[in-house]
């Protein structure tokens, strides 16, 4: 494309150097410029992208777009009030607008986002339209299935993604959108069919600062959708308080689908029955009953499969082919996944880093009426601190037992992030061991017959990320290895 008609896509406040260039790529990574490139120079929380433009030109940017004065060199310079921006409108226009070719769900919230997304995603696949997934545990691709570097990537590998899917014959994508990609214009350029709120309880606060800015960046992403060319919808949690002022300050601009418990949702879960094969509950939607079952266990997956259904019905998919798909929804990695014990006990495997997730996992373990609950948990370090005893207290209130151990502690010691946590434990049911492995391991030992091992905190990651280095660390495979031994152990 020319340089001079991919600029049309943003408003540059200058322009020096030649615009007659071919641009064949654009990056956001210097690392990955090469001839007839368009750099984008962002600036991060760390390190400001201005700094790596001689790099760039020196491996044959054709031209630098920046909100700084740093352009100097042989490229053509475009200043721009804000790059991030730029770098969303170039890139959805240099990959042809994507979103005008598929059918978009954009889901956001603190919790149920990636087991909304891959329910939604098989809904989709069982009506026959193959649907591409953007999210936290990874991105599929027609049958690729990428590592997720972040829950939300940048805008030009969304767009890029997007063109990808197309390309592979999808004709649907779910996309788990986060509060950082709202803020940081990561899906400016996607127009979506539908938009789903889940909750919002505290999280990212070391980033948003305050509850008011968090849910502002969330809100964003449905106030976005009355401007929009193409029509939409959203779908919105309305047991949830947020969801309720979002339904109000939403007014009558879109669309607005609820769902719920309560009687004034439109999409509406009773009578709700669980155990360890999984739930099922009544639903009433469109003056219809229907009875859904779902393989995954929870009170909390009820919310999730009611987005999901709420969702697919935007997109034109009927209630009774959403729950036939949902009867045979395959487990969610990381998400309340059960670790194969052949033994008397239970292990799970969750994601839940915040306090409302906890708890609502921690209510499911206790739903199944284990003879004890015993956690494993940690909070991450570098992160909103103030989840720390707010998570220790709802461990303290709920489980048995407790090992406080390690979680992400980056550039934190664990020692100072476990010291944050026990002060709210003060019935004093745990113990404290930093190294996660043994902590994983001790749990497990302590397991007897119809107790419950709930590791939560990791999920589906496989790594544990440390100040200096990041290692190897999947909980599943632990907790696997750790009931193997004690298998094999003698009897005392």
């Amino acid at each position: 494309m020319h340089l001079e008609n991919l600029l049309k896509a943003i408003q540059p406040l200058k322009v020096e150097g030649p615009l007659d260039r071919e641009i064949r790529a654009i990056a956001y990574d210097s690392r990955r410029v090469g001839p007839g490139t368009l750099f984008v120079a962002l600036k991060g929380e760390k390190v400001d992208g201005a700094q790596f433009i001689p790099t760039a030109i020196g491996a044959g940017a054709e031209a630098i777009v920046s909100g700084t004065d740093a352009i100097a060199g042989r490229a053509t310079g475009v200043w721009v009030k804000d790059a991030r921006e730029a770098l969303a409108d170039l890139a959805a226009e240099f990959h042809g607008h994507p979103d005008r070719e598929l059918k978009i769900a954009g889901v956001t919230g603190t919790n149920g986002k990636t087991t909304t997304t891959f329910l939604l995603k098989h809904i989709c696949e069982h009506f026959l339209w193959r649907c591409g997934l953007i999210g936290t545990v990874q991105y599929q691709v027609g049958e690729r299935v990428i590592p997720a570097s972040r829950t939300t990537p940048e805008s030009l590998d969304v767009q890029d993604l997007l063109r990808q899917m197309i390309n592979e014959g999808c004709k649907a994508a779910a996309l788990e959108v986060s509060s950082h990609a709202l803020t940081q214009f990561r899906v400016r350029g996607v127009e979506f069919d539908v938009a789903v709120f889940t909750n919002l309880t505290q999280d990212h606060l070391d980033y948003h600062k305050t509850m008011e800015a968090y849910f502002e960046a969330k809100a964003s992403l449905f106030t976005g959708l009355a401007a929009q060319q193409k029509p939409a919808k959203a779908v919105i949690n309305i047991d949830d308080r947020y969801g309720q002022r979002l339904v109000q300050s939403l007014g009558n601009c879109v669309p607005i689908l609820t769902y719920g418990q309560g009687v004034r949702a439109n999409f509406r879960a009773s009578n709700i029955r669980i155990d360890f094969n999984g739930t099922s509950y009544q639903l009433d939607a469109n003056g219809k009953s229907y009875l859904v079952r779902l393989p995954l266990i929870g009170a909390f997956n009820v919310y999730n499969s009611l987005a999901a259904i709420a969702a697919a019905w935007a997109l034109n998919i009927n209630v009774r082919q959403s729950l036939l798909a949902l009867a045979d929804a395959p487990p969610v990695p990381g998400r309340l996944e059960p670790v194969a014990a052949q033994r008397a006990f239970k292990v799970f495997v969750d994601y839940a880093h915040t306090d409302d997730a906890l708890l609502n996992v921690i209510k499911t373990c206790r739903e199944l009426k284990p003879a004890r609950l015993i956690v494993v948990f940690g909070c991450g370090g570098n992160r909103d601190r103030g989840k720390r005893p707010r998570m220790g207290a709802v461990v303290d209130a709920n489980a048995d037992f407790a090992i406080v151990t390690s979680d992400n502690p980056r550039k934190e010691k664990p020692e100072t992030i476990i010291d944050e946590i026990l002060p709210a434990m003060p019935r004093r049911q745990y113990e404290a061991i930093v190294d996660r492995r043994k902590a994983i391991y001790r749990a497990i030992d302590l397991a007897r017959e119809r107790d419950i091992v709930l590791i939560a905190g990791k999920g589906h990651e496989t790594y544990q990320e440390f100040a200096e280095s990041t290692i190897p660390f999947d909980d599943a495979a632990i907790a696997a290895s750790a009931i193997a031994d004690k298998r094999a152990a003698p009897r005392q």
